[in-house]
């Protein structure tokens, strides 16, 4: 087995996924200890779901404890330490297994060998998609890159700075299938607004706001009705958009905007922590 190739070829799936937006972990064999099938460095690939969809690191026993911490993983935002020992050295990890990032595993297999597999999870970037190209969706769109958000912009405008430019609404009808976490942003200014909210309503958005006083969204509410979109989603929509710090400009209101999804974001983290934890 080449494992440089390999290696390679791995690297070229995870490529793959990431373009795709499709959230995986990367299993590293880190150390081994006695005969194990698979050696430090070697890779492998592993979904959400479990699947493996690239590379190889042993047998069932190895397979069944890689694919529950990726899970894990993927779910958390957390790496782990998956450590396979044989029956006779388990009691030695006794005192590791209180530590949550690392999964002590039996190895069951008759070469008894011993392997350190360190489980990183990949999730694509979180996802800024402002609808607009005013001031406001201008600067909105010139802060977030340093937060950490790819961006995505629909609006006519000849140099965004987006990593993804949408001419229309309509044409983002692709982007709802990338699982990935979306914050949406309608600044439209008047110009097709409930096109733009009826649009961003039908994806899947953990934000969405508008940016618009409270009675000019509620004077689209109706339209939206006529349109489809049920209550509970048009309650979703936070109007008007930002945190209160009495913003004025266009890059103070962006920066309440910006506040806000942040946010969010933190506090959905800290809900699936404490999920987990339960």
């Amino acid at each position: 087995m080449n494992i440089t190739t390999d290696i390679h070829s791995t690297n070229a799936v995870a490529d793959r996924l990431r373009a795709e937006g499709t959230p995986f972990a990367v299993a590293t064999v880190v150390r081994t200890l006695a005969s194990t099938a698979a050696k430090p460095g070697m890779k492998a690939l592993v979904l959400e779901n479990g699947e493996f969809v690239d590379g190889w690191l042993g047998g069932g026993c190895v397979t069944a404890a890689v694919k529950k911490a990726a899970i894990k993983a993927i779910e958390t935002g957390d790496a782990t330490l998956v450590c396979l020992r044989p029956e006779e050295l388990m009691a030695d990890m006794q005192n590791t297994t209180e530590d949550s990032q690392i999964h002590v595993a039996r190895n069951g297999c008759p070469s008894k060998g011993s392997m350190d597999i360190f489980v990183e999870p990949v999730k694509p970037q979180p996802e800024l998609l402002v609808c607009g190209s005013g001031p406001v969706a201008l600067a909105l769109l010139r802060i977030a890159r340093s937060f950490g958000f790819s961006l995505a912009q629909c609006g006519s405008i000849e140099n965004t700075i987006a990593d993804k430019h949408y001419l229309t609404p309509e044409d983002m009808a692709g982007a709802s299938s990338l699982k990935i976490d979306r914050y949406a942003v309608i600044a439209t200014q008047g110009k097709g607004d409930v096109s733009a909210l009826n649009a961003m309503l039908n994806m899947d958005t953990n934000y969405i706001a508008f940016v618009g006083s409270r009675r000019k969204f509620s004077s689209y509410e109706d339209k939206l009705r006529a349109a489809g979109v049920s209550d509970k989603d048009i309650a979703r929509v936070r109007s008007p958009a930002g945190l209160h710090i009495n913003a004025v400009t266009p890059d103070e209101i962006a920066l309440s905007i910006m506040a806000e999804i942040i946010q969010t974001r933190r506090a959905t983290g800290q809900q699936r922590e404490s999920h987990d934890k339960k």
